[in-house]
């Protein structure tokens, strides 16, 4: 059995700013381990892409992050503020040897994190990272290896890094769609996408209100973007927009707004595109791949078109490693995370847009008229936790959810998880009747919290 990791989570390693792990130290160390661990045996000049969202402390993680790779004899290449599938892009386009985001995704502005692209521009594989974490816990692990003075790395920043991924954005919809005579709301999250979310929009022909564009360091996410929609269902009804997209702090995720002020999550794009990409032929494998989250009716929606649903554990990393394993090319989760992969290696919130705005164009609907699923009733219940103590150490937690199941007697889901970036347990609960579920969630939560809560 594995020894568990202590730096890397889900999805990178992630913690509070200038706290263990997300410190100036380890970062410096983390950059000494990637640059290792992807140095080149052929001794060709090694070169890696750093690139952030707009925190406060992104500034402070970059140059720690930066020295550590050039005392390792590779250059670094600087984006600055640019979407985590931007960079993996970038990555990838411009052969560095791997990349790097510093961002916590939808977590605010006192949380940061950093996760790793290989050069293809796909998050690490859990041995790499298992590599890189033991170099970075294990002092003088990598010593030897630091660069020869002659050889020490150079950083230098890339103007054009924008521009070259607004320019890949736009090649991924069909060139003869236009945006033209479309009112678009886009909601940037004080993030990443502050800029290259409305421009892209605009360069297409959309008529576009940007709102939370604008960061001041500590205002990201807050009260905005992906998870928080009301400021964006109030603009979209306000504008009397055509619909609204909701980006979060990195811009790998989007939830979008009808002209309803209804909310079109990742499930509804993936019950949309994969019948859409099915009726097309362009579907590879005739199935989605989604995480245990997905709601009920996305299967059900898939399952009447004749296309599988393929369920993953949580985390886009999951769902992107499932794609590959078998040559699928549409995925993702309920959260806004979806991924095109013959566009994307990960989940991009402006290609999901773009990619459902060329069918409001392609068909002439609005966005309430193309949704492909009914929506199952469906509960999350966050339970903060002081620490992860296994459910089946925990009795009355085990004998809530075992009545829950007999209670739902088979006309629903259940899944009761903890979080890999937070400390919260997860319960989601899906069946027909909307109160059952809810107390039945708030019985399995209640059990969590006096076992293990945090208060």
């Amino acid at each position: 059995m594995e020894a568990p990791r202590k730096l890397f989570g889900t999805d990178g390693v992630r913690g509070v700013a200038n706290r263990e792990p997300i410190t100036s130290e380890n970062a410096l160390k983390l950059g000494r381990a990637l640059a290792h661990v992807f140095r080149n045996p052929a001794g060709r000049h090694r070169r890696i892409l750093i690139g952030k969202d707009t925190r406060l402390s992104g500034y402070m993680l970059e140059t720690a992050m930066a020295s550590g790779v050039c005392s390792m004899g590779a250059d670094v290449w600087l984006v600055g503020p640019l979407p985590t599938p931007g960079i993996a892009f970038l990555t990838r386009s411009m052969r560095a040897d791997a990349g790097v985001v510093i961002s916590a995704s939808h977590n605010s502005f006192e949380d940061n994190g950093i996760k790793f692209f290989s050069r293809e521009g796909f998050k690490l594989d859990d041995e790499t990272e298992r590599k890189i974490e033991a170099l970075t816990l294990r002092d003088g692990a990598i010593e030897r290896y630091r660069a020869h003075p002659a050889d020490i790395g150079k950083a230098a920043r890339i103007d054009d890094a924008l521009g070259r991924y607004l320019v890949f954005l736009k090649g991924c919809i069909p060139r003869e769609v236009g945006l033209d005579g479309l009112k678009i709301v886009i909601d940037c999250a004080n993030g990443a996408a502050y800029r290259v979310g409305p421009e892209v929009l605009d360069e297409l022909g959309a008529d576009v209100t940007a709102i939370a564009a604008e960061p001041d360091g500590m205002n990201i996410n807050l009260n905005c973007g992906a998870t928080h929609l009301e400021r964006i269902r109030e603009a979209v009804l306000r504008e009397r927009a055509n619909v609204g997209i909701a980006l979060d702090g990195d811009g790998d995720r989007a939830i979008l707004i009808d002209e309803r002020g209804e909310a079109f999550d990742g499930d509804d794009v993936m019950a949309l595109m994969g019948r859409k990409m099915d009726a097309k032929g362009n579907l590879a494998g005739n199935a989605v791949v989604a995480t245990v989250m997905s709601n009920l009716g996305l299967e059900i929606s898939l399952r009447e078109a004749g296309i599988k649903l393929i369920r993953t554990e949580v985390g886009d990393p999951a769902v992107a490693r499932e794609m590959r394993a078998g040559a699928y090319n549409l995925g993702g989760e309920q959260s806004g995370h979806v991924i095109f992969m013959d566009s994307s290696t990960t989940g991009d919130g402006l290609i999901t847009a773009l990619k459902v705005l060329s069918v409001m164009v392609e068909t002439g609907k609005p966005l309430s008229k193309l949704r492909a699923m009914r929506r199952m009733p469906q509960v999350l219940e966050n339970v903060p936790v002081k620490r992860r103590v296994p459910l089946s150490k925990m009795p009355a937690v085990v004998r809530a959810i075992t009545d829950a199941e007999r209670r739902l007697a088979g006309n629903g889901r259940l899944l009761v998880r903890y979080s890999g970036t937070e400390m919260l347990a997860r319960v989601m609960i899906e069946g027909e009747e909307a109160k059952q579920i809810g107390d039945l969630a708030r019985e399995i939560g209640a059990a969590i919290r006096k076992h293990a809560g945090a208060g």
